[in-house]
């Protein structure tokens, strides 16, 4: 089949979960025998220069990439609130250049699937349907609106605070604007279907997690005989940070007390001078900010620290520590759509006692800490191989079409 993806920013070298999504079914599709064109755009804040990421892609796929300028602007801002009626942050990724590079694929080659990647690039469908007689599929990354009804909570500023809440009305108008127009989606988690659902969507529906190459992370057996503690994630992502500040205010002083030499290192890239100031803080943090290598670090670390308290979609940090044979130990909200047994594949805590609690357990059971370490790299095998996956929504797109 020949397929074409639309994504927002240049999503290799993968750094981040949105790109690993779209990266891992690009290379799942082409590496089933599809022929994959990935369209994206490339903005100045992800800039990627693509002769130098050709060596990422398999065969049967290439890349291509729309430069476009996406910085916040007042005036800008200013602009869109008096004479639009889309949320600013979704006009960002409205680019006419990128609307002409789309029609030309469009015309040069006739797409079976055409799969658009989040809610800032659904505008184009418009486009797509003019020109293409393929399966439209949207791929609901998330539930955009609920994460900025967390920047609405956490904004203390009166005026920001405002206008994020006309935002915040604008931005769900727009993402419900969108339920149906599609003819398949694509949720990442059970949740996130059920939601879609209850906003009116009644087209074919298929709950499709992140698969991951089980061949880069299942290397060796992990050690417990020191426990290492870490977080790795984006920090400019607010759950990541909202979530690290939490468990850093709340639990890491008592368990610190408790444990006086137990380190805490978080890495990440995208910080703030002032997140770094704040988390140093602390006693016994160390901060390592963007690395070269997560997956080295994940094996040089063994137990993975995700506080979650909101956002949506699926944590595939959590996913890749799995694999790695890294304890997860992590709320409700961050092994949503994981489904992994807690005590078992992954260690579930949502109060700081029962953080606590999760902590010691691993620091006073390190032959428990080695089953459940094997546990989750098998669950991971079983539950989220990247091959199998995209199998799967191959099958749905096939029936589909067959239909």
């Amino acid at each position: 089949m020949n397929i074409l993806q639309i994504f927002n920013k240049i999503p290799y070298p993968p750094k981040d979960g949105g790109s690993v999504a779209v990266c891992n079914f690009s290379e799942g599709f082409a590496n089933s025998g599809h022929r994959v064109d990935l369209l994206c755009l490339n903005t100045d804040k992800h800039f990627v220069n693509i002769p130098k990421v050709q060596n990422y892609l398999p065969k049967n796929m290439t890349l291509s990439g729309v430069n476009i300028n996406t910085k916040i602007r007042i005036s800008h801002a200013i602009k869109n609130l008096v004479f639009s009626k889309l949320p600013y942050i979704a006009e960002r990724f409205i680019s006419e250049k990128f609307k002409l590079q789309l029609i030309n694929h469009l015309q040069q080659k006739e797409y079976d699937i055409i799969q658009i990647e989040g809610l800032y690039m659904m505008p184009y469908i418009k486009i797509i349907k003019n020109y293409s007689k393929g399966i439209i599929s949207y791929r609901a990354h998330n539930i955009e609106h609920e994460i900025w009804q967390l920047n609405l909570k956490q904004e203390q500023n009166f005026l920001k605070k405002i206008y994020l809440k006309h935002l915040l009305t604008r931005l769900r108008k727009f993402e419900l604007s969108f339920i149906n127009t599609y003819d398949t989606i694509i949720p990442i988690t059970k949740r996130d279907g059920k939601l879609l659902a209850e906003f009116g969507n009644n087209k074919p529906s298929h709950v499709s997690p992140t698969g991951i190459d089980l061949t880069k992370y299942n290397i060796f057996e992990n050690n417990f005989s020191e426990i290492r503690l870490f977080h790795l994630g984006s920090l400019d992502w607010i759950p990541n940070t909202e979530g690290l500040f939490w468990f850093l205010q709340n639990i890491w002083k008592k368990l610190t007390v408790q444990h006086p030499d137990l380190i805490f290192t978080i890495a990440g890239r995208n910080a703030s001078p002032d997140f770094i100031k704040q988390i140093r803080s602390y006693k016994n943090i160390i901060f390592k900010g963007e690395i070269e290598n997560a997956i080295d670090f994940m094996h040089q670390h063994n137990v993975m620290i995700v506080p979650l308290l909101s956002g949506s979609g699926m944590r595939i940090k959590i996913i890749e520590g799995m694999a790695a044979g890294n304890i997860i130990i992590t709320s409700s909200k961050g092994a949503e759509g994981i489904d992994a047994e807690s005590g078992k594949e992954i260690l579930i805590a949502d109060n700081p006692d029962e953080f606590i609690q999760q902590i010691n357990y691993i620091l006073n059971n390190t032959e428990k800490a080695k089953q459940i370490s094997e546990a989750a790299k098998h669950y991971i095998s079983v539950n989220f191989d990247n091959f199998a996956i995209t199998e799967s929504l191959m099958n749905f797109y096939i029936n589909i079409m067959n239909k």
